[in-house]
């Protein structure tokens, strides 16, 4: 309150006292009554009876003032001590006049600031069943519902509390407060200090939701993720319900109201002394005991007391491992060995199986070549099965070394993963940490006694397994098959593929033209069952004897014809241009009828060459057009194509496509 303000109440002050004395001594004056009418009513105002006396002193002439009228009551002059201020007077007066400190402060102190949504103090001055009223200053009370009380914390009246000023009048007029929202804003304001501090502070845990559990810091929920409750992974967290825990502030958003805390930050703070203390101490090849904190797929962390190490699923045993699991549960206590450590990153690499000996020291005496082995399979690949002989070693088994007659293309056809197998040690490798193993070797080789059991020239009968562009297997027993080749299929005819003369499954007799245990196969034909008709077809189609035959196919140079007993006649066109030779062969189709003059009879070709008037301008006794015909084939005919010495699946994969 500024000065002039302060003057002016004092003079107020001053002036209403007076005014009150001039009032008394107004009442004690008798009085007339005068009625004045206000609406139906009349008012009576008594005013005291006063004389006047002139002033016989003689009269001032203007401009001097004029002089007032002096009121007198009994001899008493009433206006004695009234003073006439002007204006002007006031603009320009000095007189200051000094209140008194405390005056003041008790005038000030009955003005009061009163903003919405702040804690303001109020008073309790009364209550009913459901609301509570308190004065906080303003012009009208204010209420708090009862039910943010509880019966034990309801405030007695006259009670000092510190409330929230949600609003300075509602729809009704009352001005309403909260004592929650006070609490909590209060709480908030505290929690944000102590983020900003880093304190330590104090919460009970009172439900779990997804993802962690909720805390209760003194009025203000806050969540606690899963991850930080513990420096391990914890796996019932119903058993810290209801408890509570010392907490760290990690995140704190304003806007949103929401608070996040840590008691792992705690944790992890107490342990980073020891933790240094213990990377002081650590040594390559040391040996320390450790409780299993995690397990992952690739590997398992230990708790060193205060330091992780990581035992790597490569370091957890020398034999193969598939998941950590399988050796090692949460909680264990473990002694491992010491790696290697970097202080910087704060991480180190343990080892488990360090501590017992190579289980391939001395592997050479364990397992020498010819020894018979048992183990379990635990891999396969499309080239063989790796078979542990014991933890930390293993022996391949190779598709070759399956099996003496069949050709397996992947180990699933004969095992699967995890059968028990038994092998024998074929060859080891003691600087590769290799060793190879055969199955098959455990079982007689069939064809150690093939050249007896199938004599070249006998007869043996058998099934079609499979057709290739070359020639026919046949299967003679389980394991053991035999190539009839293209050309071993028929005596006269030329076959261009296998099927043309025989089907996949079909049940066939053949002999037996080659055996070779070296290179285990066997060679069989199918024309061979019968004797060779060429030494007579050869009397048949004699030189000059006119024959007829079905045309089979209309090429650029000859017409092939087919004639008795499946034997092939050939009519080449001979010299004549390439536009009569097509003229030629645009008036003959397949399935024609045409005859021919017999020039010359191949039994090697598999051919008899004809002449035709009609056909070739040349004379029957020249042959050169003949063998360029002969020569303009695809290759010699009958020359057999020579088979590896591969198994026959192997050849049966290669061409299935053309067996069709």
């Amino acid at each position: 309150m500024s000065e002039i303000e302060q003057k002016s109440v004092v003079e107020q002050t001053e002036d209403s006292s007076e005014l009150a004395v001039s009032a008394e001594i107004v009442e004690a004056a008798p009085s007339t009554s005068n009625s004045v009418e206000s609406g139906e009513e009349s008012l009576d105002i008594e005013t005291p009876s006063v004389e006047i006396i002139e002033d016989e002193s003689p009269e001032i002439d203007p401009p001097a003032a004029e002089a007032k009228p002096e009121l007198n009551y009994l001899g008493i002059d009433l206006f004695n001590d009234v003073r006439e201020v002007s204006m002007e007077d006031l603009l320009n007066s000095e007189i200051i006049e000094e209140v008194p400190q405390e005056e003041q402060d008790r005038y000030l102190s009955t003005f009061a600031e009163i903003n919405e949504r702040e804690i303001v103090t109020g008073r309790v001055i009364g209550m009913n069943e459901k609301e509570i009223l308190i004065d906080i200053g303003f012009k009208s009370e204010g209420v708090i519902l009862r039910n943010e009380f509880t019966e034990k914390n309801l405030p007695e009246v006259g009670e000092k509390i510190d409330v929230y000023l949600e609003k300075m009048e509602d729809e009704s007029g009352k001005t309403v407060l909260s004592k929650e929202k006070a609490d909590f804003l209060r709480r908030w304001t505290e929690l944000r200090n102590h983020h900003e501090t880093g304190e330590i502070i104090s919460g009970r845990i009172i439900r779990r939701i997804k993802g962690g559990m909720i805390v209760d810091l003194n009025g203000v929920q806050a969540f606690l993720p899963g991850s930080q409750i513990d420096i391990r992974p914890v796996k019932d967290f119903d058993k810290y319900i209801d408890s509570d825990i010392d907490l760290r502030v990690v995140k704190f958003n304003e806007f949103r109201k929401n608070v996040v805390v840590s008691h792992k930050a705690i944790l992890e703070e107490s342990m980073a002394e020891q933790r240094d203390e213990l990377f002081k101490k650590l040594e390559v090849g040391s040996v320390m005991e450790g409780r299993v904190k995690n397990i992952t797929d690739f590997g398992v962390f230990i708790d060193l007391g205060g330091i992780d190490g990581l035992l790597h699923i490569t370091d957890l045993s020398w034999g193969r491992v598939n998941h950590p699991s399988e050796l090692i549960g949460m909680d264990d206590t473990l002694t491992v060995k010491i790696i290697d450590f970097d202080k910087e990153k704060k991480r180190v690499s343990l080892g488990l199986k360090q501590l017992t000996p190579h289980p391939w020291d001395n592997v050479d005496e364990k397992y020498p070549e010819g020894t018979n082995i048992k183990g379990k399979i635990v891999s396969m690949t499309n080239y063989g099965a790796f078979v542990e002989i014991e933890p930390g070693i293993e022996g391949l088994v190779h598709v070759s070394e399956m099996s003496w007659t069949r050709h397996i293309k992947n180990p699933s056809e004969m095992y699967t993963l995890g059968d028990e197998l038994e092998a024998v040690v074929l060859a080891i490798d003691s600087e590769g940490r290799k060793i190879s193993l055969g199955a098959k070797q455990l079982q007689d080789d069939p064809w150690d006694q093939i050249e007896g059991k199938y004599m070249v020239g006998t007869l043996v009968k058998g099934s079609v397994i499979n057709l290739t562009q070359f020639g026919a297997f046949i299967e003679l027993e389980e394991g053991i098959d035999g190539l009839i080749h293209v050309s071993d299929l028929s005596w006269t005819k030329i076959v261009r593929h296998p099927k043309e003369m025989i089907e996949k499954g079909q049940e066939v007799e053949v002999r037996v033209l080659e055996v070779s245990r070296e290179s285990r196969r066997i060679a069989l034909g199918l024309k061979q069952v019968g004797d060779d008709p060429w030494p007579d077809l050869v009397k048949q189609f004699e030189t000059g004897k006119e024959v007829e035959g079905e045309i089979v196919r209309v090429l650029d140079k000859g017409i092939i014809l087919n004639m008795d007993q499946d034997v092939e006649g050939i009519i080449p066109f001979g010299s004549q241009p390439k536009r009569q030779r097509k003229a030629l062969s645009s008036k003959y189709k397949p399935g024609q009828k045409l005859k021919g003059v017999v020039m010359e009879v191949k039994p090697d070709d598999k051919k008899v060459v004809l002449f035709s008037d009609e056909l070739s301008v040349d004379k029957p006794d020249k042959k050169d057009d003949v063998q360029d015909y002969l020569d303009s084939q695809d290759g010699p005919v009958g020359e057999k194509i020579e088979i590896p010495p591969a198994s026959t699946d192997e050849t049966e994969s290669d061409s299935e496509p053309a067996a069709e």
